[in-house]
Parts: C-alpha cells; sequence; structure tokens
C-alpha cells in the first residue's frame, strides 16, 4: 500500500522526538509508512501564561482543527495537555505504554530539593507543582512564570537565573537530558498531573467515513491503532482523568492523581491542594480485576475514580480545585 500516514504534532523539540517515537510505533504495527506534519499552535506563540490563556489545552486546538480538516490522519498528543472533555468528531484511539510518570528536579550543584537552601528561586509554571512545593518547602521562592522549552528551562540553572527547576520526567527522558536530573520525586510523595508521561493518538471519529482515504488505509489504520494501545495505560490514565473531569477542573489545577495495576488490583490515589498549599486533600481506592481484559480495566478505573471523586467532593475538594 502506497499511503502515508500522515502524523500531527506541534514543532516544539519534545513533541516531534514523542510524536516520531509513537509514529513509529504505529506505521510497523499498522505496516504503513509515516510522515511527521507540523501545527502551530496558540500555546507555541503566545507567551503569556498557560493559566490566562485557558489552560494547556491550548496546544491542543489548532491540531485538532488540523485533524478535523482532513489536513492529518492521526495526531500525537501529550495526554496531560488534553482537555478531559470529548471533542466533537474526534476520539482517542489509542495510548501507547506510558513512558515515566514522575517529576524531577534539575537543580544547581546536584542538589536535591531538601538540600536547596532557603531563600532558592525554583522555576515552575504548574499551579499543581507550585502548590506541591509550598507544602513542603514554603521558604523557596517559586518563580511562576516560567514557560520555555526543556533545554531553555534547564539553561536557566546552568545561568543562574534561577537554582532549580521542576520538569516532567517522560519529557526529560525523551529529549536525553536525564544527565542534569538532580532528583527524581517519588511519586507515592509527589503525584504528578492526570496522565502524565502518556502519549495519546486521536483520529477521526468513523475513520472509515468519507474522511478516509480509502477503505484499506482505514483497516490498515485501525489495525495499527489496536496494536500500539496499551490496555492498562489506558485503563491508569481513564481512571486519573476522570478525577479531573469529576471535578470539574482545568487540566492545570492543584490536582495531583496516580494510578497503577498490580497483584489483580487498580490502585488510584487522588489529591486536590489549595494554591498556596496550605491545605491538601487526598482520596485512595482499589477495585479488583475480574480480568486483564481491556473492558474489565476501564470498568475498574470507572468505579475507583467516582470514589475518589465522591470522597474529595465530601472532604470539599470545590473549594480548592
Amino acid at each position: 500500500m502506497s499511503a502515508v500516514i500522515r502524523v500531527g504534532t506541534r514543532g516544539s523539540a519534545l513533541a516531534l522526538a514523542q510524536c516520531e517515537q509513537a509514529a513509529r510505533e504505529l506505521g510497523r504495527a499498522a505496516g504503513l509508512e509515516y510522515e511527521l506534519v507540523t501545527v502551530t499552535t496558540q500555546g507555541d506563540t503566545s507567551k503569556a501564561n498557560l493559566a490566562s490563556l485557558g489552560g494547556t489545552g491550548v496546544f491542543a486546538t489548532a491540531l485538532r482543527e488540523a485533524l478535523i480538516a482532513g489536513d492529518i490522519d492521526v495526531v500525537v498528543h501529550s495526554l496531560k495537555d488534553l482537555p478531559t472533555a470529548a471533542y466533537p468528531g474526534l476520539v482517542i484511539a489509542a495510548t501507547p505504554k506510558r513512558a515515566d510518570a514522575r517529576d524531577v528536579l534539575v537543580a544547581r550543584d546536584g542538589l536535591t530539593l531538601e538540600a536547596l537552601p532557603a531563600g532558592s528561586r525554583i522555576g515552575t509554571g504548574s499551579p499543581r507543582r507550585i502548590a506541591e512545593l509550598k507544602a513542603v518547602r514554603p521558604d523557596l521562592e517559586v518563580v511562576a512564570d516560567f514557560r520555555g522549552n526543556i533545554d531553555t528551562r534547564i539553561g536557566r540553572v546552568a545561568s543562574g537565573d534561577v537554582d532549580a527547576v521542576i520538569l516532567a520526567a517522560a519529557g526529560v527522558d525523551r529529549l536525553d537530558r536525564a544527565e542534569a536530573v538532580t532528583e527524581r520525586f517519588a511519586l507515592s510523595d509527589w503525584p504528578t498531573a492526570p496522565g502524565q508521561g502518556a502519549l495519546a493518538i486521536e483520529v477521526r471519529e468513523g475513520e472509515a467515513s468519507d474522511l478516509a482515504r480509502s477503505a484499506e488505509f482505514a483497516r490498515a489504520l485501525a489495525k495499527g491503532l489496536d496494536k500500539v494501545n496499551h490496555s492498562t495505560t489506558r485503563a491508569t490514565v481513564t481512571a486519573e482523568r476522570a478525577v479531573l473531569a469529576g471535578l470539574e477542573a482545568g487540566c492545570a489545577a492543584p490536582v495531583a492523581t496516580s494510578a497503577i495495576v498490580d497483584d489483580g488490583m487498580l490502585f488510584l490515589t487522588a489529591s486536590v491542594y489549595a494554591t498556596d498549599g496550605s491545605t491538601k486533600l487526598t482520596a485512595n481506592h482499589a477495585a479488583v480485576l475480574d480480568s486483564q481484559s481491556a473492558a474489565d480495566l476501564l470498568a475498574a478505573a470507572a468505579e475507583v475514580s467516582q470514589r475518589a471523586v465522591d470522597e474529595l467532593l465530601s472532604l470539599g475538594a470545590k473549594e480548592l480545585a
């Protein structure tokens, strides 16, 4: 088959690196060639704070519009950047196996978070990370208006502009910058954003429709998507994002989640923070898996996330998030 999968991505180094990885896997699974198509988003061109732009969803809109228009066949997103609400006409068709979901510290002189002197300047634009920082190290100065690609942010530590930055492990690893990391935070102590470390491959709903280039291409693409989908990852990120949706919090809200599948059970921890770090509400829930089938995994995800949302709301999470 001569058709090529046109894979939409942002043009940043990280987006291109993770898209290349996902596209290569998808092309191999589908038996098709692929090409990357870069799309410029509002989040790439604006220098404004992400919260003022409406959260990290600003990175997804232009890509989704290009997909709806038929200019590309699939989009690879960082799942934590996607709003939880469904986008009309599109569906997440696959979630490849998740990378490291943790946050990492990049600090001067090889320091850990605990070892940073009082008054040290630490950069992050994430409300969730800011709240977690203020909860454990209120004596640090948080530089909140902090944007730029990973190399730029690491460079601000090297230049002495800040003493440390907090980044997603998956992004640092995908760009082969692991040597800059001075500490990796345990998820049990420092839970991260819903879906962090995972990718989402989005397609038009009903890909065999008139928007598909041929029925044969649509069948090959569907086969490839099914092969690259990792059912355990799909279930855990579904549980995490369902908490965000249930709390009606945006993807930049101070909400942290961590879900895992272990020993025949799906475990979920969800926390909501006051923006100043003064209050933290946490819910821990688990569901027994009848099997490891995709359907049972997703059913367990729905069950534990709803119980977590109910508990957090009863504790007053609405007033925090």
